[in-house]
């Protein structure tokens, strides 16, 4: 067991050593800089700059070196300093920028993932056991729905009804009067009543796919022979479902635990710019706009760190959960 986790620990390392190059490089595919982006700003506002000036802003920013110089400097720095760079169109550092985002973005997050593994799980398990009963179609009939509905579109829907219904918006996090105030109960309150739509939008397609992979999961393990023996010996329905067929079709949902968390993350920037979130999903999108590279360059490395650390996590569970792959682990 220990071994096992030792050896995932270090594949999460190597691989995440790796995606760091690639989003480094990725970033910079793109024509252009951020000079070039800084210059048509100015162009647009009728002060053109000249080629010299241009030269002069690259230097400055290192961004005249070629890519796998810059690579190297970014990756040293973060590794030893903690350092993740520069945003040249915030004037600040990126990990002031993401520190002071990334909380609402993980609880944003985390509780997406709990609104959607909290009633996917009993959903799908009361569809599989009640298959073709009248709840089992309402229940696939929403989830068609749901995946079949984009998220950026569902969010338009909630504050259009939010405003013609109850009069009142439901973008952003917060109040106005609680935006930059203080963090207090009251603020805390205010957050938790304005949590639950970004949620909803967030978790709506999700939960409809799990919904629909557990109770084909589930399906599947109710016809196999050990638990038609387990029946046999006289086990109770309830106790015979949790030990044996819901356990086994658990393994499909746990696996894809860190695709959950990547699906989460990777849907909020639309979602957040279009109900005004104060979270990382607009402050990614401005840096992929603007070109602002190390900004950018940081925020696809988290996600990807979420996706790998996720997908670990799954890895641990699975072991747990399964014997067969805790003793694949020890051979």
């Amino acid at each position: 067991m220990i071994r096992f986790v030792i050896n995932r620990f270090v594949y999460m390392i190597l691989t995440l050593a790796a995606v760091s190059m690639v989003a480094f490089v990725l970033i910079q595919l793109p024509p252009g800089d951020f000079a070039d982006s800084y210059a048509n700003k100015r162009q647009q506002a009728g002060a053109p700059i000249k080629v010299e000036e241009l030269d002069e802003i690259r230097r400055r920013l290192g961004i005249d070196k070629p890519w796998y110089i810059q690579y190297g400097k970014w990756i040293s720095n973060m590794v030893l300093e903690g350092d993740m760079g520069y945003s040249w169109e915030w004037r600040r550092p990126v990990s002031d920028l993401i520190a002071e985002r990334l909380p609402l973005t993980l609880l944003l997050a985390f509780s997406t993932l709990i609104l959607m593994y909290g009633l996917a799980i009993p959903i799908g398990i009361y569809s599989a056991v009640r298959q073709y009963s009248a709840t089992d179609h309402i229940f696939s009939t929403v989830g068609y729905v749901g995946l079949a509905i984009p998220n950026f579109l569902l969010a338009l829907i909630l504050m259009y009804l939010g405003q013609q219904w109850f009069g009142q918006s439901v973008g952003g996090l917060f109040s106005p009067e609680y935006q930059d105030a203080p963090w207090s109960w009251p603020r805390v309150v205010n957050l938790a009543e304005h949590l639950w739509v970004p949620v909803v939008v967030l978790g709506t397609a999700g939960t409809a796919y799990l919904i629909r992979t557990i109770r084909a999961s589930t399906l599947d393990e109710l016809d196999k022979m050990y638990v038609m023996a387990a029946r046999a010996g006289g086990l109770s329905p309830m106790r015979l479902l949790l030990k044996y067929p819901v356990r086994m079709a658990l393994n499909p949902i746990v696996a894809t635990l860190g695709w959950r968390l990547t699906y989460v993350i990777s849907g909020a920037p639309i979602v957040g710019v279009v109900m005004s979130l104060p979270d990382t999903g607009p402050l990614f999108l401005h840096a992929l706009l603007n070109q602002d590279m190390y900004l950018a360059g940081g925020m696809v490395l988290i996600y990807c760190a979420f996706t790998i650390i996720g997908t670990f996590i799954s890895d641990l569970l699975l072991v747990l959960l399964d014997p067969r792959i805790r003793m694949e682990g020890q051979a």
